[in-house]
């Protein structure tokens, strides 16, 4: 995330923020509004081995200061003139240091959408459908200012794969079987066979916008259930969008994500070899992938985030920020369990003695 810019109100000199849901600056004490003027500039993707290249040399990078939590790892930036705060993936508090980083510069940033307010609500109703969760947790999200906006680092790739590949192609026939039941008696039975035949080929497919999150600050399942995002909506970068929120670092490489984004195309890419192969039922016993045309994006995706401390252990709930989709991890009351399992233990007595 570049350098953190000021803002004033062009009425009372308050630092701006960025109102979600729109593309304009607020005051949160005059409520005057300015129009964010971001470049008006085509989000372009860039070639993955001309970056790496340029990250070798020391290119189409920048510099960056931020926090790092010993606890949990993750590297974000903290406000303007606030030199500790608690970590907003894991509940820490954590103190500013001097973290210099030099890291690939954001081209797009999906800006929030969802208040807020919406947030919260979208919090506490996640919470009700909750069996079993304690009862401060319930307090604690009724308690204002527990979630924290945060733009979350993704790079998104898009690439030709060429796959070769070996397998079996099976196709169902059927045949009268002669069997004796439980009773003695003789019966016949169709039965499923499979013939495989083998099978070789080359598939093509193209991929768009394979979406990678740059950072390990956060379970990932949570992350991709969080997902779709309406990436057509993407912004070209612009510091405005950043105002009044938090930005978490990418800890996970230009090359390391291209690798993650491999693995998760191999389900499409196998569901084609399938295709190919056709028949009843299909075997892969071998594939090779190569890539051509790649080229990345590095982009910012906005959350709501909140880490909760129950007992020993680390809750984090994270909700999209444009769709108020909440995901997360969440305790379980140990109290509230053995009342249950007490319940039911008496209702069962009772049904048995009344049946006595």
């Amino acid at each position: 995330m570049p350098a953190t810019s000021s803002f004033p109100c062009t009425n009372c000199g308050a630092e701006l923020t960025f109102a979600p849901g729109t593309d304009a600056l607020a005051c949160p004490y005059c409520g005057t509004e300015n129009a964010i003027d971001a470049p008006d500039v085509a989000i372009k993707e860039r070639d993955f081995e001309v970056q790496v290249s340029a990250l070798q040399d020391q290119q189409e990078v920048y510099e960056v200061q931020t926090v790092r939590c010993d606890s949990c790892g993750a590297e974000s930036t903290l406000d303007d003139n606030v030199s500790s705060d608690l970590c907003p993936f894991c509940g820490t508090s954590m103190v500013l240091t001097e973290h210099t980083q030099r890291l690939i510069k954001p081209q797009g940033v999906l800006p929030f959408k969802v208040k807020d307010a919406e947030a919260h609500a979208a919090f506490r109703e996640w919470l009700g459908g909750l069996w079993f969760a304690p009862n401060d947790l319930k307090q604690y999200a009724r308690q204002e200012g527990r979630l924290a906006g945060m733009y979350l680092p993704y790079w998104t790739f898009d690439t030709e794969a060429t796959t070769q590949y070996r397998g079996r192609r099976g196709e169902y026939y059927y045949e009268t079987e002669t069997y004796t039941d439980d009773e003695g008696n003789t019966r016949t039975r169709r039965v499923r066979r499979t013939r495989w035949y083998p099978a070789r080929g080359t598939v093509h497919t193209a991929f768009d916008d394979v979406l990678v999150v740059a950072s390990d600050g956060l379970p990932r399942p949570y992350l991709r259930k969080l997902e779709p995002w309406d990436l057509d909506a993407l912004r070209p970068y612009a510091d405005e969008y950043l105002s009044g929120f938090r930005t978490e670092s990418y800890t996970v490489e230009l090359d390391e994500g291209y690798r993650i984004a491999q693995e998760r195309m191999q389900p499409t890419i196998d569901r084609k070899i399938r295709r190919d192969i056709g028949g009843d039922t299909q075997q892969i016993t071998s594939k090779a992938s190569e890539y051509d045309d790649t080229t990345f994006k590095h982009i910012l995706l906005p959350v709501w985030l909140t880490a909760y401390r129950y007992g020993d252990d680390v809750y984090r709930i994270m909700i999209n920020a444009r769709t108020g989709e909440v995901q997360g991890e969440r305790p379980w009351s140990a109290v509230k369990i053995a009342l249950a399992v007490a319940a039911v233990v008496l209702v069962g007595l009772a049904i048995w003695v009344l049946n006595g």
